[in-house]
């Protein structure tokens, strides 16, 4: 919907603050307003949504409370009747007015009312105190710094860090993470100084700059299901309710149509509310050969048609790779994952139609079991039964067998090789180095100091997380809860409102809803993988709705043709950027370890595609955010 931002404690006289709404003008260029009260400063920058009119403008100020809001309450309609029954009036149409009012009458508990996505700040005059939020999820961003009796928050990184005296530290167990799982997760920023609001917690800061937190929302566990039929069923009934919530809107809502289960569904869903438009990406054959990648495009074409959906088809050429700086700067942190490339693209092409809402089919993977890293991990779990002789022949073959062979691709042995990576772990152990792209030896290998100490904490982290989820073997939920945690907040929902609001646009994600969440997280794993088909339950609620070819065809991921790009219009840029004199520059990283993976890579011999990448844009953040 926007961006925020606001200031407590500083000197406002500096000229950066006369450069903060511009920064994050892309996050709302319909307008962009600022408030000042003594030693608090807000700034927010509008893209209009609800109530269209400069009426709800922000920051918006009423009755000695004021707030600057990002994202929508898409139950506001029903909490404003109620809120009106008890004698509230109502300036506007917004959300954001319903926000405020419903913040006044019951404080901190009004978190507990809202059904939507959001991260806000409410300044109350009389005790000038700041009350901060961010949605059970994290779907919006919130980024905070503080030091002494200064504080401030914005929706992005980039905005933080040039206010002035922020220390840029940087944070080498976040740089870290970067490079091991190509996004950084958790709560920490690239920077020591800067913290992200967790998701489900509010905070409580003093005009002292003394900040206080807590968390309001953890998912339900109280649901249970006796049989398969009941649990379809509360599926099919939460996922049509929350789409039917994400169609709030006073603009056209359209959606991403990849052509697998979960847009597809959720794009018939919301068809039968409204006339839609839907948006997919292709890409050409020559890099489908190298990447070894299914047709995605003609599943959304055939899907659009039977329902008549207006369907726009966005084409992915190596030409993109021009845009990777650009893409760095809004990410804000090093994200290693070309699919935010994907992201902007279809959000730029609905944008220059007008459209300011997507639906995106995310988090399904996540709570239903969809990865195939997941399914690789049970795999793995069999796979240690098999007589160590054997495992030892597979695992010499396996590593000298080319990844690729001209222009051609070997997904077997690429899969192969990576499945050997975490066939012989424990199972926690096995999951996080499933999304890893170094071993402990090679991390080691590749930075030049010491990181023994912030790879353990990101190890303890991780095995933590996924050891005290479920029981003790439904590794399946472990599994999903782990990744809901991990990998749906740290990067996919990072990467899509950063690449989206890049092109002033809105993504919406009705998977990740309370409702269709807390079921998720209630059914049994034996559920989400039964019959040998993963998103078991998911696909029976896809049988009520969409045609068998679309429900049951090969797994696609969200990605761009990285590999073809790495040996095609990217190899210019990995010479300049990444060759020898560059990283022993830099400092950071051994010149030799990142040769021998670009070396690798280009003579076929291992799949070191995303590694490289991931160099590629740490390099290009460096000199974007330090230099």
């Amino acid at each position: 919907m926007c961006g925020i931002a606001g200031f407590l404690n500083f000197d406002y006289s500096n000229p950066y603050f006369d450069q903060v709404n511009i920064i994050q003008q892309h996050r709302g260029p319909d307008a962009q307003s600022s408030y000042q009260n003594e030693n608090l400063k807000f700034f927010h920058q509008r893209l209009s949504i609800i109530d269209i009119s400069d009426a709800a403008n922000q920051p918006f100020e009423k009755d000695g409370l004021v707030i600057v809001f990002n994202g929508e309450i898409y139950n506001y309609k029903r909490l404003r009747k109620e809120l009106a029954n008890n004698g509230v009036s109502f300036t506007t149409t917004s959300d954001t007015e319903v926000l405020l009012e419903l913040y006044r009458a019951k404080g901190t508990d009004c978190l507990n009312d809202l059904e939507g996505m959001f991260a806000f700040a409410i300044f109350e005059k009389r005790s000038r105190n700041l009350f901060l939020a961010r949605d059970p999820f994290g779907i919006k961003p919130f980024f905070f710094y503080t030091n002494g009796n200064k504080f401030a928050f914005a929706s992005e990184l980039k905005t933080l860090v040039k206010a002035p005296g922020v220390n840029k530290t940087l944070n080498l167990k976040s740089l870290t993470a970067s490079i091991n799982y190509l996004w950084v997760p958790g709560n920490d920023s690239m920077f020591s100084s800067i913290k992200k609001l967790p998701a489900g917690h509010y905070a409580i800061v003093s005009s002292k700059g003394e900040i206080e937190l807590q968390q309001y929302y953890n998912p339900s566990t109280l649901i249970r299901f006796s049989n398969e039929s009941e649990a379809i069923e509360a599926i099919d009934f939460a996922l049509q309710n929350s789409v039917k919530r994400h169609l709030e809107a006073d603009v056209p809502v359209s959606a991403f149509l990849s052509g697998g289960l979960d847009s597809s569904l959720l794009s018939v869903m919301a068809g039968k509310h409204q006339p839609l438009s839907t948006y997919s990406i292709a890409i050409t054959q020559k890099d489908k050969n190298i990447e070894q990648m299914p047709d995605d495009a003609k599943y959304a074409r055939q899907l659009a048609k039977q329902h008549g959906f207006e369907h726009h088809e966005i084409q992915i050429d190596p030409s993109i790779t021009d845009e990777l700086p650009h893409m760095v700067y809004h990410l804000d942190e090093p994200i290693g994952d070309p699919a935010a490339i994907n992201t902007y693209l279809i959000s730029k092409a609905a944008r220059d139609n007008g459209v300011k809402v997507l639906l995106s089919g995310m988090g399904a993977d996540e709570l239903f079991f969809g990865y195939r890293r997941q399914m690789a991990t049970l795999l793995a779990l069999k796979y240690q039964n098999v007589p160590k002789p054997i495992r030892s022949l597979v695992n010499a073959v396996a590593n000298v067998m080319p990844v690729r062979i001209g222009n051609k691709g070997i997904k077997p042995v690429r899969w192969a090789q990576r499945f050997l990576t975490f066939a012989n772990l424990s199972p926690a152990d096995a999951y996080q180095r499933s999304y890893s792209y170094y071993d402990l030896n090679e991390l080691g290998n590749l930075f030049t100091g010491d990181i023994t100490s912030p790879t353990n904490e990101i190890i303890n982290s991780h095995r933590s997380l996924f050891t005290e989820a479920y029981g003790d073997k439904d590794y399946i939920n472990k599994m999903c809860f782990t990744d809901m945690h991990y990998f749906m907040q740290g990067l996919n929902l990072t990467y899509t409102d950063r690449a989206s609001m890049a092109a002033s646009v809105e993504v919406r994600v009705p998977f990740i809803d309370k409702e269709v969440v807390e079921i998720a997280l209630a059914i049994k794993g034996e559920l989400k993988f039964k019959n040998r088909t993963q998103k078991y339950l998911l696909k029976k609620v896809g049988e009520r709705h969409l045609p068998k070819s679309i429900i049951y065809r090969p797994k696609a991921s969200f990605g761009a043709p990285i590999r073809s790009w790495m040996s095609g219009p990217l190899s210019p840029m990995v010479q300049d950027l990444l060759n020898s004199d560059s990283i022993k520059n830099r400092g950071i990283f051994n010149p030799n370890f990142v040769e021998k993976l670009i070396r690798e890579d280009k003579e076929g011999k291992k799949d070191n595609a995303y590694q490289i990448y991931q160099l590629l844009t740490v390099e290009l953040w460096f000199r974007e955010f330090v230099d």
